[in-house]
Parts: structure tokens; sequence; C-alpha cells
């Protein structure tokens, strides 16, 4: 997958960027997405079912209180790379906030977004997935 973004950036003239220099907001907004297209991946790929089935299981992984949960779980595990950026997602001003979501949780959730945008651009997919997966668990899948 790392040949695939090296690609994107060649296809589209991107300049490698300093990534602790990004806003934590602007991690966060590239790693909600791919957060979700992981669960999205990976349900999918267990086998075929209801969309409505589908769309249930993902919704319930990717709100902000089971990603505050997943935080639980991988805080304790991460760099203190990877910490750092956690905490300048979870401690960034966000102008909005989730409407079913205690302020906790959103600020928490925020910080694991980062944590997964800054890992997915940095290409180090492997780490991002184990995260996850340890976050989840198998039974959650």
């Amino acid at each position: 997958m790392e040949t695939n973004l090296m690609q994107l950036d060649e296809l589209f003239h991107l300049e490698n960027q300093d990534l602790r220099s990004y806003s934590p907001l602007t991690l966060a907004y590239i790693g909600d997405g791919i957060y979700e297209l992981i669960i999205r991946t990976v349900l999918v790929r267990k086998g075929n079912c209801p969309v409505n089935q589908l769309h249930k299981k993902a919704s319930s992984l990717v709100k902000a209180a089971s990603q505050s949960a997943i935080m639980e779980v991988i805080e304790e595990k991460l760099t203190e790379e990877e910490h750092n950026i956690y905490r300048r997602g979870r401690n960034a001003h966000s102008p909005t906030m989730a409407k079913h979501a205690t302020m906790a949780d959103y600020r928490r959730a925020t910080g694991f977004e980062a944590l997964m945008g800054y890992l997915y651009l940095k290409g180090d997919y492997t780490r991002m997935l184990e995260l996850v997966r340890m976050g989840i668990g198998e039974d959650r899948l």
C-alpha cells in the first residue's frame, strides 16, 4: 500500500511535508475517513450481508464513544511520537462537537482520528491496523 501512496504523490505532483507541522484537525480530517474505510473494509470482507446491517455495525464502531473506548485500550501502548500526535488532536479546539457524544469522548476521538491520519500519511499502515485491531478486539468485528 505504501507504493500506492507514493504513486499518488507522483501522479498529482505532491511534495513530502513534515507531518508534525500539520494541524491536528487536518490529521483528524483524513484520519476520520481512513478509519471508517478500514472498518467498512473489514466488515465487507467478513462476508456479503445486507447494507443496512453493514451500516449499523460500522456506525457503532466509528462513533466518538467507540473511538474514545479504543483510545482507553491503546493509549498505554503508543510510542512517544504517537502519543504526542494523539495529545495534540485531543487538545485541539474544534469549532464543532458530535451530536451524541460527551466532550471528553469527542476530544479523545479527535485525538484518535489525528493519530490515524498521521500514521496513514506517514505510510505506516501496519501500525495503524495493529492499533485498530488492538483497540477493537476480534469479538467486536
